[in-house]
């Protein structure tokens, strides 16, 4: 089944280089005894692979030119530090950590930066602000005031009330100059779009600087670049959704573009007598219904994929018909276990 992965918006992004106006994705079923390759374990006979810790989760690479191995996670390494020191919410030496700090003046960015807020802005315009980069504040009232792993330690109430997110209109940025002003108080999030923008950026990377096809698998954010293993039929992904894929995962071939799941309860905490997670429904703070278990898309691009499953968790009920109406393919899974599809994703 040949399927077309739409760019779900022409508003403007930043270009990754990697497709055109729309890319071809073929996305076929798969049984779980032949899937060669899962989130999170790759294993392709035909390819070589290789597991980091990154940006807090885990970060895959498979290259199907295996003397390019080492080359491939020196660039992947590269490319994540540049994310890291631009764009983490949690190192006070980063720049956004720099910009968070600013009380209202315009600053200058680094490149890296400035994709980074365009890719950003543009997700937030693109979901009419369901995947808000001025949601830090909110982020920080539920208690991800720290790196993820650290969450734990601090079972206490929270002390702060729910805090709307601004909203991204208010961020005055100018890409031509990469100068941005954020108002006082408001603190920006990339943690919706940054690591996916990551794997775009790295599988592009390595693709050019190699030659070699490869897939970049940043905690469940897929990018593709390159011929597929075994000369087509497309990489073989695992999709994880914590309900129906636990014993028999659910597999699908993909050619190129990008695949992202979206699931609330990979990053949950306890406050108090709450359970929380970290996708914000912007307009009040609080973490939003959990209508959806996971959704999945597929898309041109990791960073549309990941925007729309981003999306599709905040929009609850909703997100099918809007996910149909964008033609993209998705597969949304209830907490128990009803699996729903769009865009002809194979069931």
């Amino acid at each position: 089944m040949t399927l077309t992965a739409w760019p779900f918006s022409s508003a403007p992004r930043a270009p990754l280089g990697r497709h055109g106006k729309h890319a071809a994705v073929n996305c076929r079923s798969a049984a779980s005894g032949n899937a060669a390759i899962a989130l999170g374990r790759p294993a392709v006979p035909t390819a070589a692979g290789r597991t980091i810790w990154a940006l807090g989760t885990f970060c895959s690479i498979l290259v199907t030119r295996p003397a390019t191995l080492n080359a491939a996670q020196r660039i992947l390494s590269a490319e994540l530090a540049k994310i890291d020191l631009a764009c983490s919410r949690f190192r006070p030496d980063s720049e956004l950590s720099a910009l968070n700090r600013s009380n209202g003046r315009r600053v200058a960015v680094s490149a890296t930066l400035a994709r980074a807020l365009l890719v950003a802005l543009w997700a937030a315009e693109t979901t009419d602000g369901d995947v808000d980069p001025t949601c830090g504040r909110s982020l920080v009232a539920l208690g991800y005031d720290k790196d993820y792993s650290e969450l734990a330690a601090d079972t206490s109430a929270l002390a702060e009330p729910a805090a709307p997110a601004t909203g991204w209109r208010y961020v005055d940025f100018n890409p031509a100059r990469r100068t941005i002003r954020v108002p006082p108080g408001v603190l920006l999030d990339l943690g919706a779009t940054a690591k996916a923008l990551a794997a775009d950026l790295a599988a592009d990377a390595i693709y050019t600087q190699l030659g070699t096809g490869v897939l970049v698998n940043l905690g469940g954010d897929v990018a593709i670049a390159g011929q597929a293993p075994g000369g087509g039929g497309g990489w073989r992904i695992g999709v994880d959704d914590g309900v129906t894929t636990a014993d028999d995962p659910h597999c699908v071939a993909v050619e190129a573009g990008g695949v992202a799941t979206s699931c609330p309860a990979v990053r949950g905490w306890r406050r108090g007598d709450r359970d929380l997670h970290h996708i914000v429904e912007p307009s009040t703070g609080q973490p939003a219904e959990i209508y959806w278990a996971a959704a999945s898309v597929a898309a041109a691009t990791c960073v549309d994929a990941n925007t729309a499953s981003t999306a599709a968790i905040v929009r609850g009920r909703a997100a099918r018909g809007w996910l149909q109406d964008l033609r993209l393919p998705a597969r949304l899974v209830t907490p128990d276990g009803r699996v729903v599809t769009t865009g002809g994703w194979p069931r």
